[in-house]
């Protein structure tokens, strides 16, 4: 097990490249988010270059370039997919290639987004129907890539526990699992204890994490509370929530997880950028004494 941290976070803590924030605040992986045309960012942008591409032999060249040289593992790709879009095709093709580039880079896992976006509304029945049927398409045609997809307990219904079970059985895949986010059960207003019950029912089926955490007042902590109950107010530093992250770790441990442990500190913007950046190493240390005692 390792520590990582999202591309994002790196460039929401102010710095313009991403290779040198990187290496500022001490991580040596990274997670990269994969936009609509197939692009990533770059690690050392050359001659203006801030992006590469996924989808071309040269890009795929670059980015391992970039990668070695600089010295980081490249350790999930980030795709914000949506499975209600109106052109079922181009999202599973979309899927399918950026699948293939995790191979070619030698990526262990795609990060997918359940959150269905625009209309018709769809009932909770066809919203399971079409993530089952948009997950076994991608999975049938990436056989071969040995890359697994990790489903993000995102949004509403990505954090509903029955809902993430229904998929998994249903797909039954060995490829497919979830990216466990450690905050998002608690964000989405179930009791802390019933969001390490959650954990535990799910730690086998876990392909790779994000990492973030909130203090909520002690009299609101095991009641039920609305969606994002006052998350910019009470989402903290890793190391200061009530998520117990150590009890996270263990459980992952002991379901024989060994990926990385993926930074995703959302309280950034409540503090300074020498604040941010500051807050960002603490985590990273604080997640690499949990992999040693946890």
């Amino acid at each position: 097990m390792f520590v990582s941290i999202r591309d994002e976070i790196v460039f929401a803590a102010g710095y313009k490249q991403l290779g040198e924030g990187l290496k500022d605040l001490g991580y040596q992986a990274v997670e990269l988010l994969v936009q609509r045309d197939d692009t990533v960012p770059a690690l050392q942008p050359v001659e203006g270059k801030e992006r590469l591409r996924l989808s071309g032999e040269e890009g795929l060249a670059e980015l391992k370039r970039q990668a070695e040289g600089v010295g980081v593992q490249i350790c999930a790709l980030c795709m914000g997919n949506n499975f209600n879009a109106a052109d079922w095709e181009a999202e599973i093709s979309w899927a399918v290639r950026t699948v293939e580039a995790a191979a070619s880079l030698g990526v262990p896992v795609v990060r997918i987004d359940p959150l269905l976006k625009g209309e018709p509304h769809r009932s909770p029945a066809e919203t399971q129907a079409l993530v089952v049927r948009a997950l076994s398409e991608i999975l049938q045609r990436t056989a071969d890539s040995g890359v697994d997809l990790g489903i993000e307990n995102h949004g509403g219904i990505g954090n509903d526990p029955e809902f993430l079970g229904y998929v998994l059985s249903t797909v039954n895949s060995p490829r497919l699992g979830l990216t466990l986010d450690s905050g998002n059960f608690y964000w989405r207003g179930w009791p802390l204890s019933k969001v390490y019950a959650i954990f535990e029912r799910f730690a086998r089926d876990v392909k790779h994490t994000h990492i973030k955490n909130i203090a909520y007042p002690e009299e609101v902590r095991e009641s039920e509370r609305a969606i994002g109950y006052e998350y910019g107010r009470y989402v903290s530093p890793i190391y200061e929530g009530d998520i117990d992250l150590s009890r996270y770790v263990r459980l992952l441990k002991q379901a024989g997880y060994s990926r990385d442990l993926c930074m995703e500190d959302e309280s950034l913007g409540r503090f300074t950028e020498v604040e941010r950046r500051e807050n960002l190493r603490k985590g990273r240390q604080y997640l690499e004494r949990l992999i040693q005692t946890a």
